[in-house]
């Protein structure tokens, strides 16, 4: 039994990921650029949750088949969990990556010690016609440094440091940062539940 799941984000960087993840499941993966054009799902939930429901529920109902999407944060305890949901766009509307950071790096200059411990968290949405939505998350747990390092990934990556691990995510190489990342770990869990569901499907048929 061959399922198509449509991945809700044109973003190449996730696709590939998902793909990797998704890899003997018996599931033919798409993207929102293989599809006519839909109106863009404002995501301006109060959760990451909320939006990633908001958006797959969008594009499954819009095409009639399984859709996943992800929403995915910078939480930091001693800034009452800021960034968070608004993550993306913390340092305003048409910001960027960079502005991001220094904002951030800004904002905890006068911390110190655990005060600096911070934790990625992604939280997918499995949308499916006619049942119900299914919910996964995934974290990863740091500390923000006080500086950019490294070249690599994205977003927040330059300024946290993984729990146990000498280096920013955007130091290690993608495939070191892909086997502890909170999208790799949230993913996981998705393609748990999709093999097992497919495995039933083929039982049952």
């Amino acid at each position: 039994m061959i399922l198509t799941l449509i991945a809700a984000t044109r973003n190449k960087h996730k696709l590939k990921e998902i793909s990797k993840l998704m890899r003997g499941t018996g599931i033919r993966l798409r993207s929102l650029d293989d599809y006519p054009p839909i109106p863009d799902v404002v995501e301006n939930g109060r959760t990451l949750e909320a939006n990633a429901i908001k958006k797959a529920e969008a594009v499954s109902k819009a095409f009639g088949q399984p859709a996943l999407s992800d929403d995915s944060g910078l939480f930091v305890p001693a800034l009452q969990g800021k960034p968070g949901v608004r993550s993306a766009r913390y340092a305003g509307p048409e910001c960027n990556y960079a502005a991001n950071n220094v904002k951030l790096l800004k904002a905890m200059k006068s911390l110190s010690g655990s005060k600096r411990k911070a934790y990625f968290a992604t939280t997918m949405a499995l949308a499916w016609p006619g049942e119900k939505t299914v919910i996964r998350t995934g974290t990863l747990s740091g500390k923000i440094i006080t500086e950019n390092r490294g070249r690599n990934g994205f977003g927040y990556d330059p300024v946290f440091v993984p729990a146990g691990y000498g280096k920013t995510l955007a130091e290690m190489t993608p495939k070191q940062k892909n086997q502890i990342s909170h999208r790799s770990r949230a993913l996981a869990k998705v393609a748990v539940y999709l093999r097992n569901t497919l495995e039933k499907k083929r039982v049952k048929g």
